[in-house]
């Protein structure tokens, strides 16, 4: 049992302008708010073929899985001005249902690109939020994420998490890779090729590196990887465990478990690795730390009474508690950003399910239903959660939101897929 232990918007246009300004897109009881989504134009004589489809596809994707916006992509009577709001007819809109509209044009001259959005209020024929974006034809993507992370802020009040990152552990080489990719499954890209074990990657604060344990030098070592350099960095190659690293919210230490005085115990580093600080004393495997947003706790995995459980401590490793009381086999939690909820992965009679739970113990919920699913991994905003999934189609990397709806799968390619991590930029 300790080797399984350780391998293992809803609201009507009347609200859109109401006295909080913002509309609560999560609202189960409030129906969807429908966007027209029209193709970007070109705005000067060289037409990009397929970028107006491109860019409408990327919104549409962002905005449906937000859960409050139906988007729908559109073409509707040509403008002369097309930007303009004294050009825009409203009428088929309202008679078609449409509470919102968004429009765009994009301008290239040689590889530089200039793409400009507009977003309507339908029923109040104004103009909510507009954008203009600067850059090349490759960030084209990134652009579109952009402003879907626009949209949901000028209507809610909080931007989406669409221009983030997912690392994650792949097996298409044959060996155990750690990879990154869009938050949509777009831009593959291999962070490391060292042909060994690769395993549980981590994300710094700003996005920038990851924390991850390699075996390439025989020992289960902790690495710190910059995005933007092939340099693999040692932090932790102590005798023993030196894995399941987590960041601290600032940055500034490293929560992990190391096994060098014997079992598994979890420890606190700097952030270049030294000056080891134990938290926990016992006889026990204690794995998995992951902090909460403040910095002040940390939740943890435990056998110390006989079967994995979720515990939280203070971060200085006082006053641990029990925090799972179902379920005897529970893993891999993760603390949401606003610090309400953990999400965890439990053993169930149907294989491992995502569940989440307060932080006093209270509202253990369950979230997936078909598959064997673990590692979940919040994006910056809360509202997503990806995991691992072994499925029908394979062990792959999926994404719901954070009420257990709208399950996908994003990553793609041969080999499995699994250990997600969620950056926060």
């Amino acid at each position: 049992m300790k080797i399984l232990f350780f391998i293992l918007i809803i609201a009507s246009p009347s609200f859109l302008y109401a006295e909080s300004e913002y509309i609560e897109v999560n609202a189960p009881v409030n129906r969807q708010l429908k966007l027209a989504i029209e193709p970007v134009k070109p705005a000067g004589s060289t037409v990009s073929p397929g970028t107006d489809k491109l860019v409408s596809e990327v919104i549409a994707f962002d905005l449906n899985m937000s859960g409050g916006i139906l988007p729908e992509i559109r073409s509707f009577k040509p403008a002369v001005k097309y930007l303009s709001l004294v050009d825009i007819d409203f009428t088929p809109l309202l008679n078609s249902g449409f509470d919102l509209l968004l429009r765009g044009e994009y301008l290239l001259k040689d590889d530089q690109l200039t793409l400009e959005f507009r977003l309507f209020d339908v029923a109040n024929r104004k103009m909510i939020t507009a954008k203009r974006y600067l850059g090349v034809t490759k960030d084209l993507r990134r652009f579109a994420h952009l402003f879907a992370n626009e949209i949901l802020f000028a209507l809610t009040g909080e931007s989406g998490a669409f221009t983030t990152k997912i690392a994650y552990v792949s097996t298409e080489t044959g060996n155990k890779e750690i990879y990154v990719m869009d938050w949509d499954g777009n831009n593959p890209l291999p962070l490391t090729k060292n042909g060994s074990i690769n395993l549980n990657p981590d994300f710094s604060p700003d996005g920038r590196e990851i924390l991850f344990t390699s075996y390439k030098r025989g020992n289960p070592d902790l690495f710190r990887r910059p995005l933007s350099s092939r340099f693999e960095v040692p932090l932790s190659r102590r005798k023993g465990l030196n894995m399941t690293g987590s960041w601290s919210p600032d940055g500034s230490k490293i929560a992990l478990a190391l096994s060098k005085d014997g079992d598994a115990e979890i420890y606190t580093l700097d952030k270049d690795g030294n000056n080891p600080n134990r938290l926990t004393i016992n006889a026990a495997l204690d794995l998995y730390p992951t902090w909460s947003p403040d910095g002040s706790q940390i939740a943890f995995v435990s056998d110390r009474l006989g079967k994995p459980q979720i515990f939280v401590m203070n971060s200085d490793g006082g006053n641990a508690r029990r925090l799972t009381t179902s379920g005897s086999y529970n893993v891999n939690p993760r603390w949401s950003p606003k610090g309400d909820r953990i999400a965890y992965s439990r053993m169930t009679d149907s294989g491992f399910h995502i569940f989440t739970i307060s932080p006093d113990g209270s509202m253990d919920t369950q979230l997936t239903l078909e598959g064997s699913n673990e590692n979940p991994s919040w994006s910056a905003d809360g509202r997503f959660i990806s995991f691992s999934s072994k499925r029908s189609s394979g062990n792959g990397i999926y994404v719901m939101r954070a009420d257990g709806s709208g399950q996908l799968k994003v990553s793609r390619g041969d080999g499995n897929f699994f250990q997600p991590s969620w950056s926060s930029h």
